[in-house]
């Protein structure tokens, strides 16, 4: 009987801190909804790019990583809309848009995490892409065979997708990066479980 006891004990012990590890996780997340947004800066995708090859690299490896402050354009401050953000950033659209011959690519690349904001952020697009052709580039409900005879057959000017599909259509040769002008990163949005794109491990 003694024993029995004793075993029970650390048992209830055990729920009570996955209780209070749970109750940790809430005030979390309560914190993150209090707290304003910041823009996201350069120096952030530098830091990311540093932690994330940081372990695998030398020094003189992760030097060649750094990209130069002229590769970034001007981090939207949360006051745009997408739109006007990047009709800011990119006055001469028109003039690229009319350009873009190649197939297999895009002149603007939107990167974002899941499917379901890739969507809203083509509908938030409406006033700045006119009548260019936009690609959805994520996974749901769509294969990547599709994406690739589109790709190749058609002409398009921007792709919203998820970075795991992006980087599959990449390696496949289904997408060629080279005459891609702007990469654009949906860094401040956060989804249900209030992570950035960049708090999602397989990104």
């Amino acid at each position: 009987q003694p024993t029995e006891c004793f075993l029970s004990q650390p048992e209830e012990k055990q729920e009570s801190t996955v209780k209070a590890k749970r109750r940790k996780k809430k005030k979390i997340s309560d914190i993150l909804e209090k707290s304003a947004p910041k823009p996201g800066v350069p120096a952030d995708l530098q830091n990311l790019l540093s932690q994330h090859f940081g372990e695998n690299r030398s020094v003189i490896e992760i030097e060649e990583l750094k990209l130069s402050d002229s590769c970034f354009l001007p981090a939207n401050d949360l006051t745009h809309s997408f739109s006007s953000y990047l009709k800011e950033i990119c006055p001469k659209w028109a003039k690229l848009r009319k350009n873009h011959k190649e197939k297999k690519s895009v002149v603007m690349l939107v990167i974002c995490s899941s499917a379901l904001r890739s969507l809203e952020l083509i509908k938030s697009m409406t006033a700045f892409k006119g009548d260019c052709r936009v690609l959805k580039l994520f996974a749901k409900h769509i294969k990547i065979k599709e994406q690739m005879n589109m790709l190749e057959k058609g002409m398009f000017h921007i792709g919203v997708g998820t970075p795991g599909r992006v980087k599959a259509l990449v390696e496949q040769d289904g997408l060629c990066l080279n005459s891609t002008k702007y990469m654009i990163l949906d860094w401040n949005w956060r989804d249900q479980k209030l992570r950035r794109m960049m708090d999602i491990p397989e990104v």
